[in-house]
């Protein structure tokens, strides 16, 4: 086994040249320094709901699109950010998009009709309903045809 010391955060030479034979890492986005993640969730059951909270720093309400669907939650999120600097040698235009889509399957006694969402720094909360079992037992009388 060799050891070979790495310099920073650029990929030496040699994992270069390997990844050139492994396409499916060559332009990941560990090459450009970049991380994609999916935001963090915590789920929790409480007596009378389930709470959601998904971290997801610097975005704004407008930002998300929750929807439930055939026993499915899908929160998604899509921001563009376009900035454009003219001077009289040159122009500088720079784009950044991100996005994320989360699914989690409701479970049979939550509510489909019952779901709030609050978004405050920087943590969207979701709170889904529990439905009511009616446990009283009444007592029916039972003809006998």
């Amino acid at each position: 086994m060799t050891l070979v010391k790495q310099r920073g955060n650029f990929p030496s030479m040699r994992a270069l040249l390997e990844d050139f034979w492994n396409t499916d890492t060559l332009l990941d986005d560990r090459f450009f320094g970049r991380s994609t993640t999916l935001p963090a969730v915590n789920i929790r059951e409480q007596e009378d709901s389930f709470m959601i909270e998904l971290a997801a720093p610097g975005l704004k309400k407008e930002d998300f699109k929750i929807s439930v669907d055939n026993g499915v939650l899908q929160i998604e999120s899509e921001t563009r950010k376009e900035e454009e600097e003219k001077n009289d040698t040159f122009t500088r235009k720079e784009f950044s998009y991100s996005s994320f889509s989360r699914s989690f399957s409701i479970p049979e006694n939550a509510s489909e009709d019952n779901v709030t969402a609050n978004y405050e720094n920087g943590v969207l909360k979701l709170k889904l309903g529990k439905m009511k079992k009616d446990i009283t037992h009444k007592k029916k009388q039972i003809q006998i045809g």
